[in-house]
């Protein structure tokens, strides 16, 4: 099979050791350089050193501190369905979704912080992969979602626990082999308790982002009775809590994944609408990023936020990739956003999100699964006519609706890519793991 072109990021991580040695080789080669080498002729012939005078110059001008800005780009849930599998398999046995994925790679390589939602757990070793209605995702696919330019993911969900605490280990760990970052499942209660951190440099400085990813329950099955805090389960107070130890142990920007509300709708639900509300007013989150109904819904900017400047709520961004469609669940499961938030930091000032934009996505069900956005293919692309992409977009025009403006194009980075900190490694105070959901809503199983 043809691969599709992509841009791979530098790796995001950056090992302490790392840096250290290479700092020591740099300098220890430009001292062996003053220290080692011959001297000199005219110390040579003289035997005696000569002294140097340096010129006098005139100090450089120190630089006027510019403002940092950065995006995130967030998508909907990555759902790897049994036929989504199938549509990954290659000629020689093995899966590669990259082509699957591919029309969305100049939005997703073009973000400073890509942020994607994995709904389910990867397959722990010596079993199978499997769909619904408890699924366990093929490995390859956490590669290919770093490959394309994902930073990270959100991974508290319905399904979280659907193998069990071995499927918990099994994704985290596999998201640690690709380098990507990960936040609402865990391995230890000291993991649980930290968030996911993202830093970038911009503008001569070091902004970082916390990210904090909760779900309203587990479709009944129970959270591993000897790992009760393997799964971050919706508890506004405790994610508060997290975030405001997060901004004070130097979180420049707090983001969270709530993964709530009832499938197939674009109605809210009281504890969507209670929880966001509740998270502005506390002025700890930057961002809210929904999942779970597996449809678009609304995009609102609401009162509050860090420094009442406004927190900004995408309720759900629908679907990535998955095999839902008009077959199965609601027409609109084919549709996703990509939500496009940028961050501005003024010199000595707080960093704040300053707008948030979208862009419709859609999957090709009969076209292998085929990940799409729509303002790319107009005229039509696969199984997909004109006409088809032009009501898909309608449709998700009309439940957006107009706190964020459309994007039509995909974003341009504002400098290298982010360095993903291991969990471990967070240098914040924990914070209590949220432990039981807050009024959970009842949801359909997805399809």
């Amino acid at each position: 099979m043809t691969r599709h072109f992509r841009r791979r990021r530098r790796p995001r991580r950056l090992v302490a050791g790392t840096v250290v040695a290479t700092f020591a080789l740099v300098v220890g080669g430009a001292l062996g350089t003053v220290l080692f080498d011959e001297p000199p002729a005219s110390v040579q012939a003289s035997g005696s050193p000569q002294v140097a005078v340096a010129a006098t110059q005139e100090p450089s001008p120190t630089p006027t501190p510019q403002a940092a800005t950065f995006t995130i780009v967030a998508t909907g849930d990555v759902l790897p369905h049994t036929p989504v599998n199938a549509s990954a398999r290659t000629a020689d046995g093995g899966y590669d979704f990259s082509d699957l994925l591919a029309g969305a790679d100049p939005w997703v390589s073009g973000a400073d912080l890509a942020l994607c939602h994995m709904e389910v757990p990867v397959t722990p070793a010596g079993e199978q992969a499997s769909g619904y209605p408890r699924f366990a995702a093929l490995p390859q696919i956490v590669g290919d979602l770093a490959e394309q330019g994902w930073d990270g993911c959100s991974t508290a969900s319905n399904h979280s626990v659907d193998r069990g605490f071995a499927g918990v280990e099994a994704t985290l760990d596999t998201f640690d082999a690709a380098g990507l970052g990960h936040t609402g499942t865990a391995r230890t209660a000291a993991e649980a308790a930290l968030p996911q951190l993202y830093r970038l440099e911009r503008a001569g400085r070091t902004l970082t982002v916390a990210h904090i990813s909760a779900a309203y329950g587990t479709n009944g099955l129970p959270v591993p009775a000897e790992q009760p805090w393997s799964v971050n389960l919706i508890d506004t107070a405790a994610i508060v809590q997290q975030a405001t130890a997060a901004r004070a142990a130097g979180a420049d920007l707090v983001v969270v994944s709530l993964h709530a509300g009832v499938e197939y709708t674009t109605t809210l639900t009281d504890q969507q609408v209670q929880v966001t509300h509740d998270l502005a007013a506390s002025g700890a989150v930057d961002l809210v990023i929904g999942h779970h109904a597996h449809v678009p819904q609304a995009i609102e900017r609401l009162d509050g936020g860090p420094d009442g400047a406004g927190l900004w709520v995408a309720y759900g961004l629908g679907n990535y990739v998955s095999n839902q469609d008009a077959s199965c669940c609601s027409p609109a499961t084919s549709n996703g956003i990509l939500m496009t938030a940028t961050v501005v930091q003024e010199p000595g000032a707080p960093a704040h999100v300053t707008g948030v934009e979208w862009s419709a996505t859609t999957v090709d069900t009969a076209d292998h699964h085929h990940v799409h956005v729509l303002e790319d293919v107009a005229g039509g692309v696969g199984t997909l006519s004109a006409a088809t992409v032009a009501d898909r977009l309608a449709a998700v025009r009309s439940v957006v609706g107009t706190d964020a403006p459309e994007r039509t194009t995909p974003p341009t980075p504002t400098g290298p890519p982010p360095v993903v900190v291991p969990r471990e490694e967070t240098p914040v105070p924990t914070a209590t793991a949220p432990s039981v959901p807050t009024s959970p809503d009842s949801a359909s199983p997805d399809a």
